[in-house]
Formats: C-alpha cells, structure tokens, sequence
C-alpha cells in the first residue's frame, strides 16, 4: 500500500515469523498461551507497534487468537483464510467465471477417489449406519427445504473422510466444501431429477463401500458430482451466448 515504507513493511514481516518460530521452538498447541505483549517485545527486540501489527497479521490467518481482557493465545490454525479467499475468487465474477466450482468440484472428488480404499476399510458399521441416516435425511428434507438438504450432505462427505484420521484432508474438504456451499447458488437449475440422482448416489456410496466394492464406490462417486459438473457447463454455455 502506497505510504508504507519498505523497511516498516519487512520488520512486521520478521516479527511476524519470530511469533511463528517461538510457536514452534515452545511446541504450542492450539489454545495455549502466548507470552504478554512487553515480553514479545523483550524477546524479538521490536518494538509495540511491530508486535501489535503482526499479531493482527496472524490473528487473520487463525494462527494467533486475542482474547480481549485476557491475552494472545495459539489460534485453531484452521483454513479460514483459505475459504475467505476462495469464496472471494468464487463471487468475484459470477456471471461469467465459474473456473472456481469447477476447481473446487475437482479437488473434493480427488480426495475421495483418492482415499476410497481406506474409506471403505476405516469405515465402521456404526459410521455406515450413520451415513445411511444422512441419506434418509436428505431424502425426506428434499434441496427444496434448503438448509436440512445441505447440512446432510455436508455431514456426509464430512464423516465419509474422518475414519481415515488425517486432519489436514479432513479440514481441506470441509473448507473446500463451505466455499462451494457459498458460490453455487450463482449456480441455476438444480432439477428435482438432479436432486433425485443425488440421493441416489449418495445411497449408492453407503451401499458400495459397505460391500467393500471399490469399483462401485467410484462409479458412485463419478454419478455424484457429474450434474455438478453439467451445471457449471450450462452456466459457461449461457455466459458464451450473453456475451
């Protein structure tokens, strides 16, 4: 930004990596303290200014958490930044860039395809069972409901990729899921026979990795995101034709 000078700009930048390194050096976890503001400045030399600036910094990238009153703690570390980001990009251009869903329908299908041997043997009956149950939901709320629709199947890819115990996977389709949830209503013509075809293939994925069926697990994941992707060619198709 115009009136930031360039030495300002690179001790922010450097106390902002020594709050990162004294995280690491100390192994903190999420949620424990970080030393008082004169102690921060004490150990990286800099001065309040520096400090309060970077802490800013990490606070909106969730790695710090200030706690008015009582302090800077380790923050959750999640990917709030990302989804902040990418769900600008995805609004950003609407009308005529869906790059973004196509990108995002991607990377969650990459996930699950990837993973579909250890999904299918970390799943458990009780989680099978579970999954069965989202589908059941989604079936009677119906898209047309709204919120119920989408909070199960939500839940569904979130429970389908946590036996395989990696966070990082876990909390990347979750994110990538939240951006998706946000941009797609840009997105027209999601038809009771689309709604149908995906209920469907949500039962198909339960059933499949219940009889350890990789093949089929894939197929049904193939049948799942195919109208996802026929919308986002329709869209790009009547963008072409207003343009």
């Amino acid at each position: 930004m115009s009136g930031t000078r360039p030495g300002r700009t690179l001790l922010r930048q450097e106390v902002v990596e020594g709050i990162k390194r004294y995280i690491l050096d100390e192994r903190l976890r999420p949620g424990d303290p970080l030393p008082t503001e004169p102690a921060l400045c004490e150990a990286l030399g800099a001065s309040r200014s520096s400090v309060r600036e970077a802490v800013k910094i990490l606070a909106a990238l969730d790695i710090v958490e200030v706690r008015h009153g009582h302090g800077t703690y380790v923050g959750r570390l999640s990917l709030s930044a990302l989804v902040e980001s990418l769900t600008f990009r995805g609004l950003l251009s609407p009308d005529d860039d869906f790059q973004v869903l196509a990108d995002l329908v991607d990377v969650r299908e990459l996930f699950e395809r990837g993973m579909a041997d250890r999904i299918i043997s970390s799943l458990s009956t009780e989680q099978l069972d579970s999954l069965d149950g989202l589908v059941a939901t989604m079936r009677t709320t119906g898209s047309g409901e709204g919120h119920g629709f989408v909070a199960a199947d939500r839940a569904f890819h979130a429970l389908l990729v946590a036996p395989v115990g990696n966070d990082l996977i876990g909390q990347l389709s979750m994110a990538f899921w939240d951006v998706y949830t946000i941009v797609a209503p840009h997105l027209d013509g999601f038809t009771h026979a689309d709604e149908t075809a995906t209920v469907a293939a949500h039962q198909n994925i339960v059933d499949a990795a219940r009889a350890g069926d990789v093949p089929a697990f894939l197929k049904a994941l193939d049948e799942h995101y195919a109208p996802v992707r026929r919308r986002i060619a329709e869209a790009r198709a009547r963008g072409a034709n207003q343009s």
